[in-house]
């Protein structure tokens, strides 16, 4: 099995499931036009003009390369905010269904302090886990929850604790800092019942991005910090664009990628706030004395190098951060219940947050 790459890498690209707006696509590439050798001319600016035959790596699982093999035309429709809603409504639907088989969870609905939340409790917890809990804050562009479920449901059955999905208010009706207000409001909450210790932060994409942002204004305030962060593909700059955004899709080499644009990632998140502002950019921040935190992505993740330069800053800064890159994998790969490397993956998530809220 092959799969074919056309790249044109330039200085930066609005990631597909970061920014709900599209440029206008070409027609789909045949399978008559589609490269079947590697070219490469880098421009006098640096710009690369590539070609690359990419065949599925035989170090990933038989679902894996089943799930890389598919054909999905590299013409991107326009999708509107209402229609991407929608998909992604009924694709969280359909992993919660898919989680809850391999995964048996008790799920609420609820409220805490106002934010509506899912509330997810493994089927049995014990004692030793009842006063810990675990937070989530869901990807989906900032605009649309695609993983309230996918990215909760396997991490409470793994790790034992129960888990808050908190359904933050989305953008662009509230832009940042409207949803990690709302983070930090049951954040707050639970501190009224938990130790700071007992209690982590963990969140894929969007979500994981606002894991940082959470994390850097938490410190801002003086308010203590929980015992853990998980960083699931995310990044922490908007003001400048790493390598892979330019290189890969939301499903990793196929589908469409749509020429780089200059400008601020993702605007209608941002808002009128400053792209270096150390709070939505933690890479801009001060990160010493920040929880130990877990960063995990994949070879084929558009946000790979965003994912890479924030585990760096966490280094620089003293922070305990751990870095996990799932061999060809494309962006919250995590999200789906059939791969063995899903499952891998929520592991190493739920081991790692259970071992730090456990102190």
């Amino acid at each position: 099995m092959q799969l074919a790459l056309r790249i044109a890498a330039a200085v930066f690209l609005c990631a597909p499931s970061l920014a709900f707006t599209q440029q206008p696509a070409p027609p789909p590439t045949t399978a008559a036009e589609a490269p079947n050798h590697d070219t490469g001319y880098v421009d006098p600016q640096g710009t690369a003009h590539i070609t690359r035959v990419v065949p599925v790596p035989a170090t990933i699982s038989p679902e894996a390369q089943t799930m890389l093999s598919r054909a999905i035309p590299d013409q991107g429709p326009t999708e509107s905010l209402a229609e991407r809603r929608a998909r992604t409504d009924s694709s969280t639907a359909a992993s919660r269904l898919a989680w809850s088989q391999i995964c048996p969870v008790k799920i609420l609905e609820d409220r805490i302090a106002g934010i509506p939340v899912h509330i997810i409790s493994p089927e049995k917890t014990s004692d030793a886990n009842r006063d810990k809990v675990l937070i989530n804050l869901h990807g989906g562009g900032f605009n649309s929850d695609s993983g309230s479920y996918a990215e909760s449901i396997p991490i409470a059955s793994y790790s034992g604790v129960e888990v808050v999905s908190v359904l933050y208010r989305l953008a662009p009706e509230h832009p940042f800092p409207a949803g990690i207000d709302d983070a930090i409001t049951v954040y707050r909450e639970l501190l009224k019942t938990h130790q700071p210790g007992h209690i982590a932060i963990y969140g894929t994409s969007a979500g994981a991005i606002m894991t940082g942002e959470v994390a850097v204004k938490l410190k801002q305030l003086g308010l203590p910090m929980p015992g853990a962060l998980g960083i699931f593909s995310g990044l922490g700059d908007f003001a400048r664009p790493g390598d892979t955004i330019a290189l890969f899709t939301g499903s990793g080499l196929s589908g469409h990628l749509a020429s780089p644009q200059p400008g601020t990632r993702s605007p209608d998140y941002v808002g009128s706030t400053d792209a270096r502002d150390p709070v939505l950019s933690p890479i801009y921040a001060d990160l010493s004395g920040l929880p130990p935190t877990l960063f995990v992505s994949g070879t084929r993740d558009y946000l790979l190098s965003g994912t890479a330069n924030l585990h760096r800053a966490f280094l620089r800064d003293g922070v305990d951060a751990r870095l996990v890159v799932f061999d060809a994998m494309p962006h919250a790969f995590w999200y789906n219940a059939s791969l063995p490397e899903a499952v891998e993956a929520s592991h190493i998530m739920a081991d790692f947050l259970l071992q730090h809220v456990s102190h």
